[in-house]
């Protein structure tokens, strides 16, 4: 029995050392990081030469089977490379241009039609595109005003328009109206408008007692719009309008909305606010279920196809964002986090690309920057440039 034991414990260590020289000769492979059960060396053992059956001593500690240890939900592996990403203005390389509507200087670049310049000197807020025309959101003293440009003749002007949203074609548009003061502190009541560009014809619902107003969406014919009930909440009420009609239909299951899904399905909301912070619900608007809550990100828009969340800072203060997130909008899981210059704005270009509005702030030069969700990868769509360079909604 004393042979037999020394003997096992000999064959043993050769087998690790065999196995360690092995696993030192292989190197870094792929996926090494996947959970996956341990393999253990097939060992023969040694049979008893003794007439009488050798029993075999049972060990003090029964065997273990390897499991995988539960960790973080694992991205899609369709996704390479590390998930956070640090980049700078300087270092990346230059990319094709925005394919959604965007500003550099005073012309409206991208989207469908041709270069639409923007007449005036007023600072430019926002812009959109309603098939041959360009709508601008313009500076006007404490206020702002919505410009409607064409390739000829003077703008069509609407006051007061705060935010302006198109569908998908660029065949329609939405736009809402807050009053401000003569000091331009908020004033009760507002108006949404909506407007096809086959027939320029433009509906109007008028909102008296509405406080806040802006629209999130114009999907399937109904336009999507948020509101307060006073001017100390900010709890925002989500709201649908079929232009044409006399009235809006309050929408019970979200509550404080802050972006949509293209097809009006998902409805991202803001249900805790506080000065360190806040936390993002997402929520089926027809059930009211909640899908998944995150205190980590700010979830203000998606992409076109739904399947991706655009998440912003829990708390934003200050001149600019210092990241933006990319969030599996099923699960909330973070897919990719970019940080390095200051973030303006960002929009989903498509289902696999985010436009970043960035610069090294305030006084510096600005650019547009495309990065890749599925690698990580960022490159200058609109190389940086003393001019105001806007994305477009």
């Amino acid at each position: 029995n004393a042979h037999l034991v020394v003997l096992v414990s000999a064959v043993a260590v050769a087998a690790v050392a065999i196995g360690g020289v092995l696993a030192y000769r292989q190197g870094p492979q792929a996926n090494r990081n996947a959970a996956t059960p341990l393999s253990v060396p097939s060992m023969t053992a040694p049979t008893a030469t003794a007439s009488t059956p050798v029993a075999k001593t049972p060990t003090s500690t029964p065997p273990k089977t390897p499991t995988a240890t539960p960790s973080v939900p694992q991205r899609d592996p369709a996704f390479s490379g590390p998930v956070k990403v640090d980049f700078k203005l300087s270092k990346l390389s230059r990319g094709r241009a925005p394919q959604v509507p965007y500003l550099v200087g005073r012309e409206v670049r991208g989207g469908a039609g041709q270069p639409i310049t923007i007449p005036g000197s007023q600072h430019i807020q926002d812009i959109a595109r309603l098939g041959d025309q360009v709508l601008a959101i313009a500076s006007l003293g404490y206020g702002t005003e919505l410009l409607k440009v064409g390739d000829t003749g003077a703008p069509v002007r609407t006051p007061d328009v705060t935010s302006v949203v198109t569908t998908d074609d660029e065949s329609a548009a939405a736009y809402a109206a807050s009053r401000r003061g003569s000091g331009g502190g908020a004033v009760q009541g507002g108006t949404v408008y909506a407007q096809t560009a086959a027939d320029g014809q433009v509906h109007k619902l008028s909102l008296p007692k509405a406080w806040d107003l802006r629209v999130l969406g114009y999907t399937n014919g109904q336009v999507y719009f948020r509101s307060s009930d006073s001017d100390a909440t900010t709890n925002w009420r989500l709201y649908t309008w079929t232009p044409g009609s006399s009235e809006a239909t309050l929408i019970k299951t979200v509550s404080s909305p802050t972006g949509l899904t293209s097809d009006g399905r998902i409805a991202a909301s803001r249900n805790i606010s506080v000065d360190f912070g806040s936390c993002s619900n997402l929520t089926e608007i027809a059930t009211g279920k909640r899908l998944w809550r995150t205190c980590e990100n700010q979830v203000v828009a998606f992409t076109p196809d739904g399947t991706i969340a655009v998440g912003a800072p829990a708390s934003q203060d200050g001149y600019a964002d210092l990241q933006t997130s990319a969030l599996d909008a099923k699960t909330g899981t973070l897919l990719r986090e970019w940080t390095g210059p200051a973030f303006k704005k960002t929009v989903a270009e498509d289902d696999q690309h985010f436009l970043i509005q960035a610069d090294d702030g305030p006084e510096t030069k600005a650019a547009i920057v495309r990065c890749t969700v599925t690698t990580g990868a960022c490159e200058l769509a609109v190389p940086p440039t003393t001019v105001q360079v806007l994305l477009g909604s």
